[in-house]
């Protein structure tokens, strides 16, 4: 849970309220009811509920502030490291003024640390690149591509440009086009390679 709970966190003190929860999604999904269950739910609502704020969608965020603080309740503070006193006194507020949730909505805190894309290791920002493809619309597939090369790097393979230009991809928001531009050419001659060398075997074959 930790690469996505930190991958989450930064996505959302980035400010990406509504794209924070995909990093959290799809690992509470997999979760058998329980405290661990409850506490990614609390947090996916809890994202929501200043997403909507946001959007002035009052009802929608009052709403899940009343949720959220039932999911979160009575879960140790802090809980897989993350801080949540400040939420649930952030959703208590909201579920009474949803107005609230519109105004400096508190930061989230892993193991005492404000998590930002330049603490996160390189598993954490995997799961990053792929939330913030989506959200920016950019092509997933090629981030999923440039994620297993850079693993392959990782494991030995040789060379990092491709974990390079991953951390780059998350970490440099404002060059972020340009990152992927040099990603999905770096991509496209590596996946050509690729077919190269599978159509020579395939002749000798």
């Amino acid at each position: 849970m930790r690469d996505h709970l930190r991958a989450g966190i930064a996505v959302y003190n980035d400010g990406r309220y509504h794209a924070a929860h995909d990093a959290w999604e799809e690992y509470w999904l997999d979760l058998e009811a329980g405290d661990d269950e409850r506490f990614l739910h609390g947090l996916i609502q809890f994202t929501a509920v200043v997403h909507h704020a946001r959007e002035e969608n009052w009802s929608g965020a009052q709403g899940l502030a009343e949720s959220a603080t039932e999911y979160l309740e009575g879960l140790s503070d802090p809980y897989h490291g993350v801080a949540l006193d400040e939420v649930r006194s952030f959703l208590v507020a909201t579920a009474s003024d949803p107005h609230h949730a519109a105004v400096d909505p508190p930061a989230l805190t892993h193991d005492g640390e404000a998590i930002d894309y330049n603490t996160l290791d390189f598993d954490a920002t995997a799961i990053a690149a792929e939330v913030l493809a989506e959200a920016g619309q950019y092509d997933a597939a090629v981030i999923a591509d440039a994620v297993d090369r850079a693993r392959s790097e990782l494991a030995g393979d040789g060379g990092s440009q491709f974990v390079g230009m991953v951390f780059s991809f998350v970490r440099e928001r404002e060059q972020r086009p340009v990152v992927y531009q040099r990603l999905r050419d770096h991509v496209e001659l590596e996946q050509q390679k690729d077919d190269d060398v599978r159509g020579l075997f395939g002749e000798s074959e």
